[in-house]
């Protein structure tokens, strides 16, 4: 559908640290869509809400266009699918849901990042904003332009229509390159979308959207998230490069319960080839770390690790805004290597909330019961 833009107000921190509204920017960027985003923008006024854009991409210039007006309110944009609760049980994008997207209409949902996109002239809207996140499960993607030619007074020779797409892909390269140094981002990204046929995509590594300055940061997490699936779990992912690194590390959290009062949180990475990496824990107040012990994982390229926590641990990781997250291993001569991090608690007190809802309840504590002799039973 041509690119929508609503308002929506979700759960306490649906959106961030105090942030529970939120504008959503999705579909295609069609020719019209810079100029009903300014008047969206004007309608919203001084609000300061973040933006998440869902969108396959669409018209280069309107893109840039909408980019310039994103760096003239200096607004906060990532790249998130929303999902509208007055929907009901329709498809987000039938019909009905469409008609109350363009309604105009503050409406209720919530955010999610996994699998949201943002390609083809997307990435280059989302350069425009003065900070722009983008989760670690979220997708960037680039190709290069296409460019339509229309032809009025006679049939055009191949000639005539290789000359006039050539200049075309000149004039686009021109506005793009304009655009990227006027946003502070880097020329590299126009290169590698150069590479990339218009019918194919590449999606941009982690290492890339931090080198061509679209999100330059170390660490990048997403919220804790409740998921209802098979198994209800909480879920949490993080992509982070320490100091002297040129990569960045994946990583995932699972939080699991067996009933109202036992739970387990999962650490899952990909497989460590050097044995050296012994430990894994957490430190949320305690005077002692927690430390996970490693079990199997069905998929041989990848480590899990799972702690055993009661419902007290659980609330107070949840209780806090952030707790210790570290790693440790030993080189070949006895010394130490410590990856420490901390770890935010954001979205964790809601999601955990909504976990308990599907916990089955704690088991009983057996109490001894006495025998008619006075022993104990």
């Amino acid at each position: 559908m041509p690119m929508a833009f609503y308002l929506v107000k979700g759960a306490s921190e649906a959106c961030g640290r105090d942030c529970d509204s939120w504008i959503a920017a999705e579909g295609q960027i069609d020719a019209g869509a810079a100029t009903r985003f300014r008047k969206f923008l004007r309608q919203v006024g001084d609000r300061h809400l973040p933006i998440y854009f869902h969108s396959p991409g669409g018209n280069l210039e309107q893109a840039l266009a909408m980019g310039a007006l994103l760096r003239e309110r200096a607004v906060l944009a990532r790249v998130g699918r929303t999902v509208v609760t007055e929907c009901g049980f329709e498809a987000q994008d039938s019909a009905v849901c469409v008609r109350l997207k363009l309604s105009g209409h503050e409406l209720h949902g919530d955010v999610w990042t996994r699998g949201a996109i943002c390609n083809s002239a997307c990435p280059y809207l989302i350069l425009g904003a003065a900070i722009r996140e983008i989760a670690p499960d979220a997708v960037l993607a680039v190709h290069s332009p296409r460019v339509v030619v229309n032809f009025t007074g006679g049939v055009p020779t191949r000639e005539m229509r290789a000359t006039a797409v050539a200049r075309g892909l000149e004039r686009a390269d021109r506005l793009i390159s304009g655009y990227i140094q006027k946003m502070g981002g880097e020329p590299g990204l126009l290169s590698v979308a150069r590479t990339v046929k218009f019918e194919d995509m590449h999606i941009l590594t982690r290492e890339e959207i931090a080198r061509f300055g679209i999100d330059r940061r170390n660490l990048v997490e997403t919220p804790w998230k409740f998921e209802n699936s098979l198994r209800s779990m909480v879920s949490k992912a993080a992509l982070r490069m320490d100091s002297g690194e040129t990569s960045y590390r994946a990583a995932q959290w699972r939080l699991f319960c067996f009933n109202a009062d036992q739970f387990e949180l999962d650490f899952q990475r990909k497989a460590v080839t050097d044995p050296s990496f012994a430990t894994v824990s957490i430190l949320s107040g305690e005077a002692k770390p927690q430390v996970f012990i490693a079990g199997r994982s069905r998929l041989p390229e990848y480590e899990i690790w799972g702690l055993r926590l009661n419902r007290a641990a659980v609330q107070s990781l949840a209780g806090r805004p952030q707790f210790d997250f570290t790693e440790t291993s030993q080189t070949a001569d006895g010394r130490p290597l410590v990856h420490a991090v901390k770890l935010s608690s954001e979205g964790l007190a809601g999601a955990l909330e909504s976990l308990l809802a599907t916990c089955p309840p704690a088991k009983p504590a057996v109490t001894p019961v006495a025998s008619r002799d006075g022993g104990a039973n």
